[in-house]
């Protein structure tokens, strides 16, 4: 008698059909990965009937294609792919991490007016009082592996506090502290140098909560008179000058990838 029992997929199927559903995304979505524009851009041209696929208006927000293939027009023009782009940002302070701001506050987009055409995200946030690294990207799987708490990237802060800092202050923040409910702690903590009144700490997080660092200082009842992010895993700010962008290497981009891959194991 045959044997009609259903059998689970052999290895090397799975890793077949992954790899074919990674390609497939909702209609919003593909849009968004191609770098058309956002994906909540996207739902209202999609509800507003100016979006096809391979020929035939769709409306559904639901509807599921293939990202690399299908063939996708708005407005009857077709929507290709945009090239891959990975750019890092020597952020100064006032300005506010978003595209556009309700408030009209100035903009981190106002540093990348050589990109203006280009849709491109921030990696993460830095508030509108916090300078330094801000990497951006229009590859969405390559930042959300960035920010994804499992494979979540280090990142080192030069802080420089209102007081002398000692043995005591560095243990604190790298044993935690609590605020607002939640538990914070740095990985590393470690005192640059310090003068008569005030001092510089190195900060290295591996988690990404809100204003971390901002908490963690007003737990220990210390105020942060600067905080400028100067690495992100093997990615140093350098001698960017601040305001300026450049586009990241293909050295820095696999040593990204490698971080993230490494955290993945």
């Amino acid at each position: 008698m045959k044997d009609t029992r259903r059998r689970p997929a052999s290895g090397k199927r799975s890793q077949r059909r992954s790899a074919a559903e990674g390609k497939r995304a909702t209609l919003p979505r593909a849009l968004s990965k191609r770098g058309y524009c956002s994906r909540s851009q996207a739902e209202r041209l999609v509800a507003e009937g100016r979006v096809s696929v391979d020929g035939k208006i769709v409306t559904s927000l639901e509807t599921w294609v293939d990202v690399e293939t299908a063939r996708i027009c708005v407005d009857g023009m077709s929507v290709e792919a945009e090239q891959p782009i990975y750019l890092m940002l020597n952020k100064p302070r006032g300005l506010v991490t978003t595209r556009h701001d309700p408030e009209g506050r100035e903009t981190v987009y106002a540093c990348l007016k050589d990109h203006a055409d280009a849709h491109i995200s921030p990696v993460g946030r830095l508030d509108k009082a916090s300078e330094g690294l801000l990497l951006f990207t229009n590859d969405t799987a390559f930042a959300q592996a960035l920010l994804d708490p499992e494979t979540h990237v280090a990142k080192i802060y030069h802080v420089q506090i209102d007081r002398v800092a000692d043995a005591a202050l560095v243990a604190a923040l790298e044993n935690g502290v609590a605020h607002d409910g939640e538990y914070l702690k740095a990985a590393k903590a470690e005192i640059l140098r310090q003068g008569d009144r005030h001092s510089w700490l190195s900060i290295t997080l591996e988690e990404g909560r809100n204003r971390q660092i901002r908490r963690m200082l007003e737990a220990l009842d210390i105020a942060c008179l600067r905080l400028v992010r100067v690495a992100i895993g093997a990615i140093t700010l350098g001698s960017l000058e601040k305001g300026s962008a450049r586009a990241l290497s293909e050295t820095e981009i696999a040593a990204l990838r490698q971080a993230i891959a490494a955290k993945r194991r």
